[in-house]
């Protein structure tokens, strides 16, 4: 049997955050674990769109940025030494007679498992663009769906888009960076947490409420910007150097719809307690699984990612206890027993 046809016990799809703590986990439950992304590196939706940004409510940092999140998760990872399998994206999933299921890949590579863990975040996803025509022929030349990297705006004068957690994240953290911001949404209320909404209010940053970008221009780079008040009809003009649209992503659950699982409201994955699908030996955990009093955050999906790898450790050895035991006891006890047979 060839190394791509091993049955692990556990597949994880998707190598974000709560995905790379599911392989963790898997692994300190002592099973095989493997996790595949369709992305060509690890950390998912944090890597991809704010890598920089820095992360607050992980337990343990009071703030860490995404890419030193990722970072330390896969450091913790490695610890046991699964097989990551990178730039190939699942797009089916058959049960077995015995049980197990068979994942095939877009590149027609095939994986065997025991069970599923499912961590796609939202699925495949996009920034949701801004609902003016003329704006498409300004991206790449000072029109931006997202920061990358913060210093790329230093001294530049910035105008930032949306009222929700990632619109607020960034025009606090590009302040002392840009030489002058200023935030416009569309709405009368934030949708951003609020501690958020707290900081910006005290930072002294111009926040435009109930107002829409209206028209942009420039010569070979954005230039103005004009916006429209939607209650008061008054029209303002903005010189600046660059316009960062944070208004959201559109997610696509992709082959995912195809694979027999029941579905719940916002692109979610019914799951129970036990973060179990409809499918059996099929879990979810993060933003895609879905249940009553749901909180997608990094910091719950992370519970969620121990919860499925430890019910899976039990499906696949029904002696094997749900609750593993702290980890404490339970990291040295495995030590001791792998000390005992290496001296056999």
């Amino acid at each position: 049997m060839s190394a791509g046809e091993k049955l692990y016990d556990v597949t994880v799809i998707g190598a974000g955050p709560v995905g790379l703590f599911a392989t963790y986990y898997a692994g300190l439950r002592d099973l095989s674990v493997k996790i595949v992304d369709s992305l060509p590196y690890t950390g998912g939706q944090v890597n991809t769109l704010y890598p920089k940004k820095p992360v607050y409510d992980v337990a343990g940092c009071p703030a860490i940025v995404g890419e030193d999140l990722v970072k330390n998760l896969v450091e913790q990872v490695q610890q046991y030494n699964p097989a990551i399998v990178l730039g190939e994206r699942i797009t089916e999933l058959h049960r077995q007679g015995d049980g197990s299921y068979l994942l095939k890949g877009d590149h027609g590579s095939e994986h065997r498992t025991k069970t599923v863990i499912i961590t796609a975040g939202i699925g495949v996803f996009a920034p949701r663009k801004l609902e003016k025509p003329e704006v498409e022929a300004w991206e790449g030349r000072g029109f931006y769906y997202g920061v990358m990297d913060p210093e790329e705006f230093r001294g530049k004068k910035v105008m930032l888009i949306g009222g929700g957690d990632t619109a607020l994240d960034w025009i606090l953290a590009l302040k002392g960076i840009a030489k002058t911001l200023v935030l416009v949404h569309r709405s009368a209320r934030f949708t951003a947490h609020e501690d958020s909404v707290r900081k910006l209010m005290a930072s002294g940053i111009p926040v435009l409420m109930t107002t829409e970008v209206e028209k942009v221009s420039g010569n070979s780079q954005i230039e103005r910007v004009f916006t429209l008040n939607k209650l008061t009809q008054e029209k303002k003009e903005f010189d600046v150097d660059a316009v960062v649209c944070c208004i959201g992503y559109a997610a696509n659950m992709g082959p995912l719809r195809n694979w027999g699982l029941e579905f719940g409201p916002g692109h979610t994955i019914k799951v129970n307690a036990h973060m179990e699908t409809n499918l059996p030996g099929v879990y979810a955990a993060g933003d895609i699984a879905g249940f009553d009093g749901k909180l997608k955050l990094i910091a719950t999906g992370f519970g969620e990612a121990a919860i499925a790898a430890n019910y899976a450790a039990h499906l696949i050895n029904p002696s094997a206890k749900v609750f593993p035991g702290y980890s404490t006891n339970f990291v040295e006890e495995k030590k001791e027993k792998h000390m005992q047979q290496a001296q056999k």
